[in-house]
C-alpha cells in the first residue's frame, strides 16, 4: 500500500514544485527533499512551515478559487477563442442571468446578454459576442440570480498556431550572420566601449559580405560600475544600457556648444586615447566621460524641444506616452540611487528608507516630482537609444542584411534593480535562480537572480512578459532566449543552501509560448531558444510545434569514441554557433585557454588540468580528422588561424537555417568574455575588448577571405 501524499507535497505539486528530475547524464533521478519544498512554498508566499499549515493554505487556494467567476487571464489560439466559460458561485440547478462585455482595440465594448443554467459542475459555457482577432481583448462578465449580481474580469489573449515559420521568414535560404559583444567593439570613433554607431558600421559591412544578420549579446541596463557588468543580470531587461549611445549621433550635439566644447577639449581627447587603447573595458571611466557630455546633450534638448512643437519634441513625447509607467518606473529608479548615493554594494533599495522601498509611494511620487528634471533625464536617455537603435535597424535593412538585428534577452534580472524594485510582487522571495549540477558544477551554479513567481505572473496576467518581448522583439528580425527552459521549468535554490538542494518549478507554458507567438508575429521575427544543458526530451517537440528555432553548439558535438559529429548530422530547424559567451572562443580552445583558466582559477587541481589538456589534444586531433574528411583542410598538421577559418566554414557547412559566427572566432581572439563561476578578481569577465580594430577587420583580407568561403557552403 502507498502512503497517501501529505499535504505539504500535494499543496508543493500544486504549486508547480517538481517531485524530481532527470539529471544531465540521464543516469540519475534526483528528487526533492521536503525541506526544500517548504522554503521554496515560503518563496512563492505560502507557509507550509508544518503539516496544519500547509492543509490550510490548500484550503485557502480552494476558497480563492470557487470565488471567482472566471480566472484572470486566458491564452488560447484563435480556433479555442470563441467561448468562455463561467464558474457560478454556490450550488445552483436553475438558470441564471448573464452579461459579456469584450473590449475592441477601438476601446468600444461588444456586448451580449442572456439566461442559462450551468453544468455539474457549476459552469456555464457562454459564446463570445464575437469570434476576437489575434490580440488582447478584456471581458468583463456579470451574473444575475436572486438579488446577487457578481462580476468578474479576464484578459483573453488570442494567440497564432505558432511563431513566424523560420523557413518561410529565410525564403527557404540558408543563412549566416555576425554574432558580436557590442560593449568588446574598438573603433576609431567610439569612446572606449563599442556603441550603436559601431554597430551600424559593422552591420552594413556584413552585409557586403552576404551576412544575412548581426547578433548582439543583450543590451540591458546595467549600473556601469563595479562589478554589476553581466549583461544577464541587469538593472532591467526593459530599459537599455546608455552606455551604447553613439555621443555623434545625438541630435543636440550641434545645438549645444558647452557638449561641444567638452567633446573637442583637451581632456577629453586624452582620456578617449586611454580608453580607446586599452584591452579591457573600464565601464566605469566610460560611462563618466560619456554622461557629463550626454548631461550638456539633455540640457539643449530641454530648451529647444522639450516643451515645444517640434520633431524631436513630438517624438519625445509619444515615446514617454507608449512606454508609460513603465518607464516612468525605471527613470525614478535611476534617480532615486544617483540621489541615495552610496555604493550599490552598500545599498540596495531594499536598504532605501523605506518610504522609497514602494514605487507607489507616496514618498516616491513626491520625489519624482521635486526631481522631475533628472527624472527626465534618464526618460530622455532610454528615448535616445531608442532612436539610435531603430536608426541601426534601418540601415541594416536598407544595406540588404535580410533578418537585420538579432537581439538576445536574458532570462532574468538583478534582484537589487529597477525591474525587481518595480515589481516586487511578481518576485520569489528567498530563493535564486540557477542550474542543477551537472559535468561544469558538481553543486550546481547560483545565479543569484530572483525567480518570478508564476502564480504572481498569472495574477498579472503576464503583463510583465508582454512588456519584456515587445522591447526585445523591437528594432530586430531575430530574438534569442536564454535558457528557453525557463518557459518550462526553471530551477530554484533557496537562499542558504547549496544548488544541490535546488528543485524545478513548472511554469504555463503554453501560455508563455503563446505570447511569445502572438508577439514575434507581430514584430515579423524568427525566435532562438537556447535548449542546452539539462533539457527535457519534451522541450526540443515542444520548440518545434512553436516554430522555435534550437541551439547548436560545435563544442558540444564531441564524443570521445566517434569524435565530432559530421556537418550533415546538425539539425535544420537550428541556430548552429561554435561556442557561447561562456567559452572560450576556438582559438582558445585549442591552446587550452580554458583549462588554463580553471587551474588557476582554483577550480581544479593541476593534476586534473594536466589531464584535461591531454584531452584537448585528443579533441583537436579528432577536430583536424573531422575537417579533413570533409575536404576543409588539406593533410598535414595546420596551424590555429587554418583550423579557425575551416571551423567557420564547417559549421556554414551544416543544414541549420542559421548559423552565427563569432567575431571572436574571425579575429582569433584566445580570451574568452566571460569565465562562469569566477569573479572580477579571477578574471576580468565582460571587461575583454576584441584586439583588432572595426577598421582593420573590414579591410584584413584573411576575414573577408574567410567570409566569402562561409557565404559559398551557405548557398
Amino acid at each position: 500500500m502507498t502512503e497517501s501524499p501529505t499535504a505539504l507535497r500535494r499543496l508543493a505539486e500544486r504549486a508547480g514544485i517538481l517531485p524530481s528530475y532527470v539529471e544531465q547524464s540521464g543516469r540519475e533521478v534526483r528528487h526533492t527533499s521536503d525541506a526544500t519544498r517548504v522554503a521554496l512554498l515560503a518563496a512563492m508566499g505560502f507557509d507550509a512551515s508544518d503539516e496544519k499549515r500547509a492543509s490550510e493554505a490548500l484550503e485557502a487556494w480552494d476558497a480563492r478559487e470557487s470565488e471567482r467567476l472566471v480566472p484572470p487571464v486566458r491564452v488560447a489560439r484563435a480556433e479555442d477563442a470563441t467561448h468562455i466559460d463561467v464558474r457560478v458561485p454556490g450550488e445552483r440547478s436553475g438558470a441564471v442571468g448573464w452579461n459579456i462585455a469584450l473590449r475592441m482595440p477601438s476601446g468600444e465594448d461588444v456586448e451580449r446578454a442572456g439566461r442559462g443554467t450551468p453544468d455539474e459542475h457549476g459552469i456555464l459555457r457562454l459564446r463570445l459576442p464575437l469570434v476576437p482577432e489575434l490580440g488582447y481583448h478584456p471581458i468583463r462578465v456579470r451574473l444575475h440570480y436572486e438579488s446577487q449580481h457578481p462580476t468578474g474580469e479576464q484578459l483573453l489573449i488570442v494567440v497564432p498556431p505558432s511563431c513566424p515559420s523560420p523557413r518561410e521568414r529565410l525564403g527557404g535560404r540558408k543563412v549566416f550572420g555576425l554574432a558580436v559583444n557590442l560593449y568588446a567593439v574598438r573603433s576609431d570613433q567610439s569612446w572606449g566601449v563599442g556603441d550603436l554607431g559601431d554597430l551600424t558600421r559593422l552591420a552594413e559591412w556584413a552585409a557586403t559580405q552576404g551576412a544575412a544578420f548581426v547578433g548582439l549579446n543583450p543590451l540591458h541596463a546595467l549600473r556601469n560600475t563595479g562589478g554589476d557588468v553581466s549583461p544577464y543580470s541587469p538593472l532591467s531587461r526593459i530599459y537599455r544600457n546608455p552606455l551604447y549611445i553613439d555621443i555623434h549621433a545625438v541630435p543636440e550635439l550641434s545645438e549645444a556648444p558647452p557638449a561641444r566644447e567638452l567633446v573637442e577639449s583637451e581632456g577629453t581627447a586624452r582620456a578617449l586615447d586611454e580608453l580607446r587603447e586599452a584591452r579591457w573595458l573600464d565601464y566605469e571611466a566610460v560611462w563618466t566621460l560619456k554622461s557629463s557630455v550626454l548631461e550638456e546633450l539633455y540640457r539643449a534638448f530641454r530648451t529647444t524641444h522639450l516643451d515645444r512643437d517640434t520633431d524631436r519634441g513630438r517624438a519625445f513625447r509619444d515615446y514617454v506616452a507608449r512606454e508609460s509607467a513603465a518607464l516612468d518606473d525605471f527613470a525614478t529608479f535611476q534617480a532615486l540611487e544617483e540621489s541615495l548615493g552610496g555604493s550599490p554594494r552598500e545599498r540596495s533599495w531594499q536598504d532605501w528608507p523605506a518610504e522609497f522601498r514602494d514605487p507607489r509611494s507616496a514618498g516616491v511620487a513626491e520625489f519624482r516630482e521635486r526631481n522631475a528634471e533628472r527624472v527626465d533625464y534618464h526618460r530622455w536617455l532610454q528615448f535616445e537609444l531608442d532612436r539610435q537603435l531603430e536608426h541601426a535597424a534601418r540601415g541594416t535593412t536598407a544595406a540588404g542584411l535580410s533578418l537585420g538585428l538579432y537581439q538576445d534577452l536574458a532570462i532574468g534580472s538583478s534582484g537589487d534593480g529597477s525591474d525587481a524594485w518595480a515589481n516586487q510582487s511578481l518576485l520569489a522571495r528567498g530563493a535564486s535562480l540557477g542550474s542543477p549540477p551537472d559535468p561544469y558544477s558538481d553543486n550546481g551554479q547560483d545565479w543569484g537572480l530572483p525567480p518570478i513567481n508564476p502564480h504572481a505572473l498569472v495574477e498579472q496576467k503576464y503583463a510583465y512578459w508582454i512588456g519584456v518581448l515587445r522591447e526585445g522583439l523591437r528594432h530586430g528580425g531575430a530574438l534569442r532566449i536564454d535558457h528557453i527552459l525557463g518557459l518550462f521549468r526553471q530551477y530554484w535554490i533557496p537562499h542558504g543552501r547549496p544548488g544541490s538542494e535546488g528543485a524545478y518549478v513548472q511554469f504555463p507554458t503554453r501560455d508563455l509560448l503563446g505570447i511569445l507567438a502572438l508577439e514575434a508575429t507581430r514584430a515579423g521575427a524568427i525566435i532562438v531558444g537556447e535548449d542546452l544543458g539539462t533539457v527535457p526530451p519534451e522541450v526540443p517537440a515542444t520548440l518545434r510545434e512553436w516554430g522555435i528555432l534550437g541551439t547548436k553548439v560545435m563544442y558540444f558535438e564531441y564524443d570521445d569514441e566517434v569524435g565530432f559529429a559530421p556537418s550533415a548530422e546538425y539539425e535544420e530547424l537550428a541556430l548552429t554557433v561554435i561556442a557561447t559567451h561562456d567559452h572560450v572562443p576556438i582559438a582558445g580552445y585549442l591552446r587550452g585557454r580554458d583549462v588554463e583558466l580553471r587551474r588557476d582559477n582554483g577550480l581544479c587541481t593541476a593534476e586534473a588540468a594536466a589531464k584535461a589538456m591531454v584531452g584537448r589534444d585528443a579533441e583537436r586531433a579528432a577536430l583536424v580528422a573531422r575537417l579533413q574528411s570533409e575536404g576543409l583542410l588539406l593533410e598535414g598538421e595546420p596551424d590555429s588561424a587554418t583550423i579557425c577559418g575551416a571551423v567557420n566554414a564547417f559549421v556554414c557547412a551544416t543544414p541549420s537555417l542559421m548559423v552565427a559566427l563569432s567575431l571572436e572566432d574571425i579575429m582569433g581572439e584566445e580570451e574568452p568574455v566571460n569565465v562562469p563561476a569566477v569573479g572580477p578578481d579571477g578574471y576580468p569577465s565582460w571587461r575583454r575588448r576584441l584586439a583588432m580594430s572595426l577598421e582593420t577587420l573590414m579591410s584584413e583580407p584573411d576575414a573577408i577571405g574567410m567570409l566569402g568561403v562561409c557565404g559559398s557552403r551557405r548557398k
